[in-house]
């Protein structure tokens, strides 16, 4: 449940992923039988049918696992007397399948229910909005290196003038922990620079809590709502971070390299040229802007040779790259 619709049923209701996952490590979920969780609630959902389409989370789902479960559902709908269900298009999305081969199948295995159950299926489609996915799951504790994280939002917003964007996150993230933040990160080179996929689940522990505009994290890169701060998250940061002044001094120093540069286009130009000299170890300007030339023929199209100068003069001045670079 590490993303989509798994991953927002987990945070609505967290005691069903317990159960979920109970039965996960007991090998009680299987291909052709349901995982059903009744929730207790007198209004809203009354019992939640998980439906595995998937023999291992890696693998994509089959039409055969979907059909396999097809009869099991309609069995559980009958045991549980459910007179109205709603259900997604299995196997698709993370799945892989289409939804033009999906959709028979279904249809063909529950239209004989019509005419006592109401049945919804629904078709893929986005995620909805970052704001209105419930979250139920605990607050996870406000630990220095989130209050770091969240006041480094936080002050990129008041500079820039717009909560920043996922690439903007990555690339902060990124500096924060080259200023000497433990963020357990580990970076490697990506389509749009630097980029650390474990801070996906940081961020995903984070929303509804701290942070919103994340949501599920299902959402491509170009496409993703930008991440803004909870008021409520300002106020305990900022109390974490009066007891570490190492932190906060840290925060202040990705903020001031951030400083003219706070654009997703700018934050990925310094983070793409500081890569490029600390891990590709470009000595010279010629060096670096040949690098980056090769990264990917989108940033040979996007960088000019004079804005990776001037990357490179501003990351020289604020001690971050050698004088020699």
């Amino acid at each position: 449940m590490g993303k989509g619709i798994a991953l927002q049923f987990k945070r609505a209701y967290p005691e069903m992923y317990k159960a979920y996952s109970a039965a996960a490590k007991a090998g009680e979920l299987q291909i052709g039988a349901m995982h059903v969780w009744e929730t207790g609630a007198l209004a809203g959902p009354r019992v939640i049918i998980n439906f595995p389409t998937k023999r291992h989370w890696r693998s994509p789902s089959t039409l055969d696992d979907v059909a396999a479960g097809l009869p099991a559902l309609v069995e559980a709908l009958h045991k549980y007397s459910i007179t109205s269900v709603a259900i997604p298009p299995l196997g698709c999305g993370n799945g892989g399948l289409d939804w033009r081969d999906v959709a028979p199948l279904m249809w063909q295995a529950l239209s004989p229910l019509a005419d006592t159950i109401d049945i919804r299926i629904y078709p893929p489609e986005g995620a909805p909005a970052a704001s209105e996915m419930t979250d139920r799951t605990n607050v996870p504790k406000m630990t220095a290196a989130r209050a770091a994280v969240i006041r480094l939002l936080q002050v990129y917003e008041e500079y820039s003038f717009h909560p920043p964007s996922l690439i903007e996150v990555q690339k902060l993230a990124y500096f924060l922990q080259g200023a000497g933040q433990n963020l357990r990160l580990d970076f490697s080179k990506g389509t749009y620079g630097p980029y650390a996929d474990a801070l996906r689940k940081s961020l995903r522990n984070m929303e509804g809590h701290y942070i919103e505009g994340f949501g599920d994290g299902s959402a491509k890169v170009p496409e993703a709502e930008p991440i803004s701060v909870k008021n409520s998250a300002e106020l305990q940061a900022a109390h974490v971070l009066d007891d570490a002044p190492e932190t906060a001094a840290r925060v202040g120093r990705v903020i001031e390299l951030a400083d003219g540069f706070t654009s997703m286009y700018g934050l990925e130009l310094l983070a793409t040229v500081h890569w490029t000299v600390t891990r590709e170890h470009a000595t010279t300007s010629d060096e670096v802007f040949n690098k980056i030339q090769s990264w990917t023929p989108r940033k040979a199209a996007l960088f000019t040779r004079q804005h990776v100068d001037t990357a490179l003069t501003h990351l020289t001045a604020l001690e971050w790259l050698p004088v020699s670079a």
